[in-house]
């Protein structure tokens, strides 16, 4: 008998968005939602929130089946390394899960796959989940080199000690992400599918790891896209910072 496919999760990546009296508004009023369906949505919802913004939104959603994430920690759990945030603070704080990796911060940063696997060590030494993103760009989708990057990637940022229980993957194609493109059905299943195999290469119980897609998910492409196989949720930037459109996200998973 297969396995059953992990219950999905949907995340929320606000980024450099939202003052406080905004974040509070957007965070109560899906804890309302949430409340409103009984407390039990077919997902799990994590909203990873500015780091400034992570204790008001952790009180906004307490009580409520929301998590708290956060967006980057550093791979030192503390230390002299001003303007960071090692991980135990981040559990400190109410933190679930958070985010490393992100094309934004490999981009922006500079960040590679041996630093990206030391953060997503650190939070899962502190008890957090790891979220860990990867993803091609457009010049490496129309090279030809999807598969190649991706999957190299994965081996490069996966620490070692991961499993389901620590570790989520979000594949971001980062040309689709903000953009309002996507991929198409045919090629998330590919990238997924390769995935979960390279998953397969370094753990026992792959199957139960859960891989987001993210890059442009909204309430309209939102049921196709989680209907495709190996697709266990997704990792949602600008629809996240409307209550109405996350919501509507969050309501195409089913049990």
């Amino acid at each position: 008998m297969a396995a059953a496919a992990p219950r999905p999760l949907i995340a929320g990546n606000w980024k450099m968005n939202c003052l406080h009296r905004d974040a509070v508004a957007l965070a109560s009023g899906l804890a309302a939602r949430v409340k409103g369906a009984g407390d039990a949505p077919g997902c799990e919802i994590v909203l990873c929130p500015p780091s400034f913004l992570l204790f008001p939104i952790a009180e906004a959603v307490a009580g409520t089946a929301i998590a708290i994430g956060a967006q980057d920690c550093h791979p030192a759990p503390s230390g002299a390394h001003t303007g960071d945030i090692g991980a135990p603070m981040l559990a400190d704080a109410g933190c679930a899960y958070v985010i490393v990796g992100h094309s934004e911060r490999r981009a922006d940063h500079g960040e590679d796959d041996a630093l990206v696997r030391a953060k997503a060590g650190a939070a899962q030494a502190a008890g957090l989940i790891a979220i860990i993103c990867i993803g091609e760009t457009l010049e490496e989708r129309d090279g030809g080199r999807t598969l190649e990057v991706v999957g190299g990637q994965l081996g490069g940022s996966l620490p070692d000690g991961a499993d389901a229980a620590n570790t989520v993957i979000a594949y971001e194609p980062v040309w689709a992400i903000g953009t309002g493109r996507t991929p198409t059905t045919d090629q998330v299943a590919e990238v997924h599918v390769r995935i979960r195999h390279g998953l397969g290469a370094r753990m026992d119980a792959a199957g139960a790891v859960r891989i987001l897609y993210g890059g442009s998910v909204n309430p309209n492409n939102a049921a196709e896209l989680l209907a495709v196989a190996d697709v266990n949720g997704a990792l949602v930037g600008g629809a996240s910072l409307d209550a109405d459109a996350f919501w509507s996200i969050c309501e195409t998973c089913v049990r």
